[in-house]
């Protein structure tokens, strides 16, 4: 199925609302294209405006650029729309983009999940922009084309429409006190793709609801190392984050030191109950990223023609 031209312009329309996108917000069959910038040299215009416009990736040699949460992505390539084992979602987003090892770890990983899990495959949520750079909506990482997010949602045994692409809800996995999983929709399954995730040797960090990571914790049986790399993180309940090393041959690209703590399901994940049970007042929002906060080489990646 190629990525039709209404698909791409409605990408363009779900970005107009500039407020946060979870996994199971739908996206837009009714595209908006976005105004051209007045002045899109300006050294104050949010950087998140000009990578959120560029359509089409940096030709030039892959490249992950910066920090996850602080960079940009050269020569993104697609995670294809449609796989044997994998389906994308959310097309209106434009988001299926990443550096060539995510699309192979995602690719390795689809093809593993019939055998380790029985689900017919995976469906993808948000990867990257064709740049990668900061977004209009949602995530403050995924910027340099290492991250994705795969949701707690077999993929059915049939091709699914755009509309149901763009409107099906991912699976809510987590009970409605968030102390827990919710029995009725959590299986085995869910455990054992995340592992399988975990397991992988590209996989840098897994983030997961802290219900999701209790679960883990209590149904790992006696190998256990894996649990290392699957942190906490609030939200992630109709999803899991999965973050992938800093390519070996990219030195401008800074990853995340090594996890510590062993599996991680002691005093660590208790404190996360307690975080839930008095959150912190929220601060003033943070200054939108400029162009000058990111690494020099992001305006060559993104002026690139």
């Amino acid at each position: 199925m190629a990525r039709p031209l209404v698909i791409i312009s409605a990408f363009i329309a779900a970005m107009v609302a500039n407020a946060p996108i979870r996994a199971q917000d739908p996206g837009t069959l009714n595209p908006v294209p976005l105004p051209p910038l007045s002045n899109p040299k300006d050294p104050a215009t949010p950087a998140k405006e000009l990578f959120g416009r560029a359509l089409e990736p940096a030709p030039m040699t892959a490249r992950s650029i910066g920090g996850y949460a602080r960079g940009c992505l050269a020569g993104a390539v697609p995670l294809p729309i449609n796989g044997q084992t994998w389906q994308v979602m959310r097309l209106s987003r434009d988001r299926n983009w990443g550096h060539p090892n995510l699309i192979r770890f995602l690719e390795r990983l689809a093809n593993k999940v019939p055998t380790v899990a029985g689900w017919p495959g995976l469906l993808v949520g948000d990867m990257s922009q064709p740049r990668g750079g900061p977004m209009l909506t949602g995530h403050a990482s995924h910027q340099i084309g290492l991250d994705a997010d795969i949701w707690l949602t077999p993929m059915p045994t049939r091709e699914l429409t755009v509309e149901e692409r763009e409107m099906m809800s991912a699976t809510d996995v987590v009970d409605a006190d968030h102390n827990d999983i919710d029995p009725k929709v959590w299986t085995p399954q869910h455990g054992a793709v995340i592992r399988a995730a975990a397991e992988d040797h590209a996989v840098e960090r897994i983030f997961v609801n802290p219900a999701i990571k209790k679960a883990l914790c209590r149904e790992a049986g006696n190998e256990r190392g894996w649990l290392e790399k699957v942190r906490p993180w609030f939200g992630h309940n109709y999803h899991f984050h999965v973050r992938i090393h800093c390519p070996a041959d990219d030195p401008d690209c800074h990853g995340q030191p090594p996890p510590t703590g062993g599996d991680g399901c002691g005093s660590e994940l208790s404190s996360w109950f307690v975080k839930q049970a008095h959150p912190p007042k929220p601060g003033p929002p943070p200054r939108p990223l400029r162009m000058a906060d990111l690494p020099p080489a992001c305006h060559q990646v993104l002026i690139a023609r």
